[in-house]
């Protein structure tokens, strides 16, 4: 077998590679004769058709046949003795194939993987966050606890920010009523910002049973064309206004939050333990993203394109999921084109930190990230067994395990730096 390969541009490879004719019709010619004997043909008995007729009946395909497999052997048997790594299917063009007195030949074009130079990790700079949950930052979260299950309690004064107005009301565009543009006992609270521009102000200082005429127009980016930047009045009759009231701390409010004890004490050790939970997620997921990045900074090398194709194909399919079909495909490919790329070089990079050092994951590792995700569910020992049973499910959940040894690995190797961040930093606005 006769190779020569040629580097055409960047990371893509043209590979020709000489079948021997007679290696091919051996082949063909044994085939054949395995067919003459179980062939089965009308006024032939099994096993008795004439070769001529074997040949003329079934040659064509079995040589398509013999010819397709010997040069795909013959392209991996190729690449391992050229030491290439093929990245992504090569597309194969057979030469002479007619031509009886020349060896068959075929040129194989592909892509290989990059060779990556990994920097100095302890070029790697980590600022970890550290933190402390005092108890201000404990009372400022029951607070938000309560205001999440907020009693509305009605009052018999002019509404004001914050007040949760209920109202009937009719909207017209140039005297017309509109479609979807009425309701009945539609609660809006003033100050919120989920209606258009203009309408929950002009709700401030109304009292109960008032009618008034609101006046303002649709924003110009509106979601019904047919209305956007439109000018539109709504007649409105308040039915109800209500202020907002925190429920009591008391035990009948803790056991409706799960504290069987109802005691305040456990409750607020219960919302602690959620709290650290939180914030030590975020500090991890703080510090990946920082490794991450500069993991992509410490290697420069050129990315299979086929690499990045599939991979912006994995991602729009992702959105298909997500949008629907016909929504995503008014999707034009080049906007998945970055982050694609961001996330084969990461792959790539972290395969190389892998091989280099022999990094691998031990069982109970994976085993504790699945029983983390079935906690979540009302039957986790069926979530187990549904992720040990589906190879590509654990096959994900391996590789995600993987990629965080990697991550400790680097950490271990960096130079890493403290820094105090309080619990709202953290969790609410992200660490600078």
């Amino acid at each position: 077998m006769q190779v020569s390969v040629e580097t055409t541009n960047g990371l893509e490879r043209r590979m020709t590679v000489e079948i021997p004719r007679e290696k091919i019709n051996n082949e063909i010619q044994t085939r054949l004769k395995s067919l003459a004997g179980s062939a089965k043909m009308p006024g032939f008995r099994p096993g008795k058709v004439p070769f001529n007729v074997i040949q003329k009946r079934y040659g064509g395909q079995v040589h398509k046949e013999v010819l397709g497999e010997m040069m795909q052997n013959s392209f991996y048997e190729a690449v391992s003795q050229e030491k290439l790594r093929p990245a992504g299917m090569p597309h194969i063009e057979p030469k002479n194939e007619a031509d009886e007195s020349k060896d068959v030949a075929f040129i194989a074009t592909f892509e290989v993987y990059p060779e990556i130079e990994l920097g100095s990790m302890d070029q790697i700079q980590i600022e970890k966050p550290v933190f402390e949950i005092a108890d201000a930052d404990i009372d400022k979260m029951v607070d938000t606890i309560r205001k999440q299950r907020v009693v509305w309690q009605a009052v018999e004064r002019p509404a004001k920010t914050g007040d949760r107005v209920t109202i009937d009301f009719e909207g017209k565009i140039e005297g017309e009523a509109f479609e979807g543009g009425s309701g009945k006992a539609m609660p809006v609270e003033l100050g919120s910002g989920r209606m258009i521009a203009g309408f929950e102000e002009q709700l401030e200082g109304v009292s109960l049973n008032d009618e008034k005429i609101l006046s303002m127009d649709f924003p110009a980016e509106y979601h019904k064309k047919e209305l956007a930047g439109k000018p539109v009045t709504f007649d409105v009759k308040v039915v109800n206004i209500e202020e907002p009231a925190l429920p009591e701390l008391d035990e009948e409010f803790i056991k409706s939050m799960g504290v069987n004890d109802g005691s305040v004490e456990t409750f607020r050790n219960q919302v602690k333990a959620n709290m650290l939970r939180e914030a030590e997620q975020n500090v991890s997921s703080t510090v990946k993203q920082q490794v991450l990045d500069q993991l992509l900074k410490t290697a420069s090398f050129d990315i299979p394109k086929v690499l990045i194709d599939s991979e912006i194909h994995g991602l729009m399919q992702q959105q298909q999921q997500q949008m629907g079909e016909q929504a995503a495909k008014e999707l034009e490919p080049t906007i998945f084109e970055e982050q694609a790329r961001r996330r084969v070089a990461l792959g790539l990079i972290l395969s190389e930190i892998v091989k280099q050092n022999d990094i691998k994951v031990e069982p109970a590792k994976v085993r504790n990230i699945i029983d983390g995700i079935a906690a979540s569910y009302d039957y986790p020992e069926e979530v187990v067994k549904y992720y040990y049973g589906d190879k590509q499910r654990l096959a994900e959940v391996e590789n995600y395990a993987l990629e965080g040894e990697v991550v400790d690995w680097v950490i271990s190797n960096a130079s890493v730096t403290e820094k105090p961040a309080s619990f709202d930093e953290l969790v609410n606005h992200g660490h600078a």
